[in-house]
């Protein structure tokens, strides 16, 4: 007897819950409403949403909107897209991640604390050009330095004082072998201060599918292409389990992979729906 399981730690943390929840209260009182940016790195949610209504906009179409009533996602904005709503009359929703908030505001205060007689680097962590990295960069009108991975930090200038940061849904593993290199590499007359501001919602997650994606013969990660914290977890579970393949949706499934497997597991990142995992387990019920 084949049994499917879903781990039932997988699905949207409490950020993106929050936010697809204001959109549908928005949605359902029947008025007009946009969202900039994709709502959740997930195409199979996004298109749920748009059949409700809700109309994805980019920053460009955002600039030129006048009146209208615009969600911002989990992800957080930069300082600029407040102040066109202003100009505009833009009624702004703000789903942004409280988790996300209290870091925009910490590397907002760092920036303006810095003595203009003192060279400070302000360093996050993160992915270039993601959302949630363009709104923390904005907090320091673009000077932030923005490194992805432990090579990078190697084009810092250690003469310097470095105050790093980190998107919220980064490696915690990598952070901390960023900080280990900054502490030996640093100048004597430079300071270095840390913050991990990486969510634990998030962070928690990967010892955890570890243990579900290594109790299964085979597993399906479900999520979006675009999702960050879908890239890292999705090599958690190769690391334990070499069966292990992402999917985007149902009809992506390999019928052949399931002729062998008696124990399959179906998990996913921050940014996918239960609704499509449980898609996903009735498809493969019906094998």
């Amino acid at each position: 007897m084949r049994k499917v399981e879903i781990d039932q730690g997988s699905g949207f943390c409490f950020g993106v819950t929050a936010a697809i929840q204001k959109a549908e209260e928005e949605l359902a009182k029947g008025e007009k409403l946009y969202c900039l940016g994709d709502i959740v790195h997930n195409g199979q949610e996004c298109e749920r949403l748009k059949q409700m209504g809700l109309i994805t906009i980019n920053h460009e179409e955002f600039a030129l909107l006048k009146n209208a009533k615009v969600l911002l996602r989990a992800h957080g904005e930069p300082p600029r897209t407040y102040e066109i709503a202003r100009e505009n009359h833009i009624e702004i929703i703000d789903a942004t991640c409280p988790v996300v908030l209290r870091l925009q505001k910490r590397i907002k205060q760092e920036y303006d604390a810095t003595p203009s007689d003192r060279e400070k680097q302000i360093v996050i962590y993160g992915k270039n050009g993601h959302a949630e990295v363009l709104g923390l960069v904005g907090q320091t009108c673009g000077k932030a330095i923005v490194i992805e991975k432990l090579d990078e930090v190697k084009s810092l200038d250690f003469s310097k004082d470095i105050r790093l940061y980190s998107q919220t849904t980064k490696s915690l593993d990598e952070f901390r072998q960023i900080v280990a290199y900054i502490k030996e590499h640093i100048s004597p007359s430079a300071t270095f201060e840390y913050y991990d501001t990486i969510c634990r919602q998030v962070a928690n997650r990967m010892p955890n599918i570890q243990k579900f994606a290594s109790a299964h013969d085979l597993v399906f990660f479900v999520c979006g292409h675009k999702s960050s914290n879908g890239k890292i977890l999705f090599q958690e579970c190769k690391k334990v389990n070499p069966n292990s393949y992402q999917i985007d949706q149902p009809e992506e499934i390999n019928k052949d992979l399931l002729k062998d497997a008696q124990s399959i597991g179906i998990c996913g990142a921050t940014s996918t729906p239960k609704w499509l995992m449980e898609a996903c387990k009735n498809v493969i019920m019906k094998e």
